[in-house]
């Protein structure tokens, strides 16, 4: 039985990648312990680097590493920070936009405008129905 939330464990990338990957069994099989019995924290910050690793290290498609990270997100004693911004950005990055980019758009969804320098994401946004104004300076 998982622990109160004030016993929750936060895990670094590295435990999730070996959860989801299993490419070294010791540890996966010590990750897959601690998810299966633990009440589990995961930071948006992780979930934001593991999804660099799993695309960029292991050759995961962008739908991939979204059905992945949204199956962790879904185990019933795992907790993320700022979900809803990460279940937005997950779905943004599968529609196009950059995972990262997406992410910083979902977690300053309460600002009126997002603003930046990165035309190409100006235009990407603009695509997408994120409902954040993205503005070029």
């Amino acid at each position: 039985m998982p622990r109160s939330r004030r016993g929750e464990i936060a895990v670094d990338t590295n435990v999730v990648i070996r959860l989801l990957t299993g490419d070294d069994p010791v540890q996966a099989a010590r990750a897959r312990t601690l998810f299966e019995n633990e009440a589990v924290r995961l930071p948006k910050t992780v979930v934001l680097e593991s999804e660099w690793v799993l695309r960029r290290l292991y050759g995961f498609g962008r739908g991939e590493v979204a059905a992945a990270l949204t199956r962790l997100m879904g185990l019933p004693n795992v907790r993320c920070e700022d979900e809803a911004a990460v279940v937005a950005a997950l779905e943004w990055a599968t529609s196009g936009l950059d995972f990262a980019d997406a992410l910083r758009l979902a977690s300053a969804a309460s600002a009126q405008t997002f603003a930046t320098f990165d035309l190409d994401l100006v235009e990407r946004a603009a695509t997408i129905a994120t409902g954040i104004a993205v503005t070029a300076l």
